[in-house]
């Protein structure tokens, strides 16, 4: 037997596992690292989360990304080369941190990799018929698990698709195991640079989880159009500083997206600086300052998951709702919420023992446990859009 495939058998049958779950969203801010202890699978899951840490990115890899990232024109021979080339650069930064945590590699078990996020195109939104969902993370998990030493899970979204998902949002597969709370209803609200929540009903009702429009994408791309060097409006000073324009903000809210049944996913390949500037034409915006440009895309972020949840909630008056990404350290759109969601009690992951900057991150690590010790009816959601499928590619070291 290969003994790599030996060594996954036997970890397959362990009590419990040591797994570094990776995320790199497509804001580039930085790769998460969460060290991660978990015991069992499926609904009798047990997660520590033991250390964490997000490693900031370089500019020069930063602009490595962006040359490729989210555009239908791109440099093929530089995408071949990033794939490897993102890879050794995660693993020098895991090798990192487990010496500065004074952890062996050989004592970790796995490692789940997001990869990076080049392209993501829905039916919805690429409209050819012949094709179908389709999305490209890159960060090859070979490379990935050479460089570590450790045995790797990657490229979780394929299989996604491949069994009639969209590819996203996967938050669905871990919020259930570790939010889920019998008598309570409760959503847990990602603002990444898409913004996306799963509903976690306390009774029989069917799961939710999906996409429901920008988070930060939008306001980060057009703070670093107009103040080159800076990644998003820290604690909202320049959309504090103007107003929401009501032309503008209707005709952000115009796009066919928002009217699309749940569940759904959209990416940056939508809500960007093109779209920005289509809906500033519309409405006649063109010479808008760029503080209230900034109020109002502000607002249009937030206007859009409430309404999404609203539309979930239906008649429900009263539900926690769990927040995380990096959207909630925008103290602008947090206000806005929750004025516009009055009846609801906001809180962080953190009350459930979960650090909400590391929430991605660890729900990877729980995918990957899945791959490995789950068979499909642990993963099973019986909710319509969500396949019942362990996900993840399996890379060796050697």
């Amino acid at each position: 037997m290969n003994p790599g495939i030996q060594k996954l058998y036997n970890l397959a049958g362990k009590p419990g596992r040591i797994i570094i779950g990776l995320m790199s969203g497509t804001s580039l801010d930085g790769l998460d690292i969460a060290l991660c202890k978990i015991e069992g699978c499926g609904q009798n899951t047990k997660m520590e989360l033991l250390k964490f840490e997000t490693i900031s990115y370089t500019d020069d890899f930063k602009n490595e990304v962006r040359n490729v990232f989210s555009k239908k024109q791109i440099d093929l021979e530089k995408l071949c080369l990033l794939n490897p080339w993102i890879s050794l650069q995660h693993a020098g930064m895991i090798n990192d941190c487990l010496q500065k945590w004074n952890i062996k590699n050989s004592e970790v078990d796995l490692i789940a990799s997001h990869g990076q996020t080049i392209y993501h195109a829905p039916q919805r939104l690429h409209q050819q018929q012949k094709f179908g969902n389709a999305t490209l993370q890159i960060g090859d998990g070979d490379h990935l698990a050479v460089a570590t030493g450790i045995i790797t899970i990657s490229d979780f979204r394929q299989k996604n698709i491949a069994a009639g998902g969209e590819g996203a949002p996967l938050a669905v597969y871990g919020d259930h195991i570790l939010f889920s709370k019998k008598g309570e209803d409760r959503i847990l609200l990602n603002i990444g640079g898409i913004a996306n929540f799963t509903f976690l009903p306390g009774g029989d009702e069917n799961i939710l989880c999906t996409d429901v429009g920008p988070g930060n994408t939008l306001m980060d791309a057009y703070m670093q159009e107009k103040f080159p060097g800076t990644s998003f409006d820290h604690e909202s000073l320049v959309a504090k500083a103007g107003t929401v324009n009501e032309n503008l903000l209707a005709a952000l809210k115009e796009d066919d997206f928002f009217k699309q049944n749940f569940p759904k996913t959209t990416g940056p390949e939508l809500f960007n600086l093109h779209y920005l500037q289509q809906a500033k034409q519309k409405s006649d915006t063109v010479s808008l300052s760029t503080e209230d440009t900034m109020a109002t895309i502000n607002r249009f972020s937030a206007d859009m998951i409430v309404i999404a949840i609203k539309d979930c909630l239906k008649d429900k008056t009263e539900i926690k709702i769990f927040s995380s990404g990096g959207g909630i350290h925008n103290p602008l759109l947090m206000q806005h919420l929750q004025e516009h969601l009055p009846g609801c009690t906001f809180l962080s992951t953190a009350e459930t023992g979960v650090n909400p900057d590391a929430k991605e991150a660890v729900l990877f690590a729980l995918l990957a446990n899945e791959c490995v010790c789950s068979d499909v009816s642990a993963v099973e959601i019986k909710s319509p859009g969500i396949p019942a499928v362990a996900m993840g590619k399996i890379s060796f070291p050697a």
